[in-house]
């Protein structure tokens, strides 16, 4: 790869991709709140969304845990709390494995509901289907990452990790990031991908997340049983003899 090119995806890009994220992000905000929603579908089909839900959030949240600690916190930091290479290592690979099944799992549920459930595939947009598509690439790279490294143990903590949080300091070292494994290049650049388009997607609704629900009142249902009517002949049995007491 010749320098330009390098230049271009380790450092442009990774800009570019942060600069429209947060302008679009504020930029939707504030000309289409009213599009600000997951443009949830469970009126239409419900059946296959409490399973396909829960399994691609609960997923996700944990893969993005597991990058936060691999990716953000630097590798001293987790040794001087007693987490050495190899604990750390089989712990990841473990824990990411089971995390990209929920999400791969969770994506083809949903997938296929909207791809052969009439009414829900009405509701798609064409950026929709991109991000779907974007999404199960990034699953896929992620779990061949994880199978890959898991006997090559190739500590990405001292290159790709480095990488990445260089970019927030204005010292990016490209250098460290293409002695990576190829498949971990193109894991990184599929993610900056993804954040290039997510302020214009319905993922957006992730920032959304209700925690005022935490301390809002109670709502209390009441169960109310339909008893039999007060007049008599009117309910339990039609018809009765006469002279027999209802």
């Amino acid at each position: 790869m010749s320098a330009t090119w390098a230049y271009f995806w380790w450092v442009i890009l990774p800009y570019i991709a942060m600069a429209v994220f947060v302008i679009g992000h504020i930029w939707r905000w504030r000309y289409d709140q009213y599009g600000w929603t997951s443009y949830s579908t469970e009126l239409q089909e419900h059946k296959r969304l409490k399973w396909g839900a829960p399994l691609f959030h609960y997923g996700t949240f944990a893969a993005i845990g597991g990058h936060v600690i691999g990716i953000l916190i630097p590798k001293q930091w987790v040794e001087a709390i007693g987490i050495n290479e190899h604990a750390y290592h089989l712990f990841s690979a473990v824990a990411g494995l089971i995390a990209a099944a929920l999400v791969i799992i969770g994506v083809a549920i949903l997938a296929t509901r909207r791809l052969f459930v009439p009414r829900v595939r009405a509701t798609t947009s064409r950026v929709d289907w991109v991000a779907l598509v974007l999404l199960a690439i990034m699953v896929g790279l992620g779990i061949a990452t994880t199978s890959i490294n898991a006997p090559l143990g190739f500590d990405y903590r001292e290159t790709i990790s480095i990488w990445f949080r260089g970019l927030f300091a204005g010292d990016a070292n490209i250098a460290l990031a293409q002695s990576s494994p190829i498949i971990f290049q193109i894991h990184a650049v599929a993610a900056w991908l993804l954040f290039l388009i997510w302020p214009f997607t319905r993922l957006v609704h992730a920032w959304s997340y209700p925690l005022w629900y935490l301390w809002r009142p109670y709502v209390v249902y009441r169960a109310k049983k339909a008893g039999p009517p007060a007049e008599p002949g009117t309910g339990g049995r039609k018809w009765r003899k006469i002279g027999v007491r209802y």
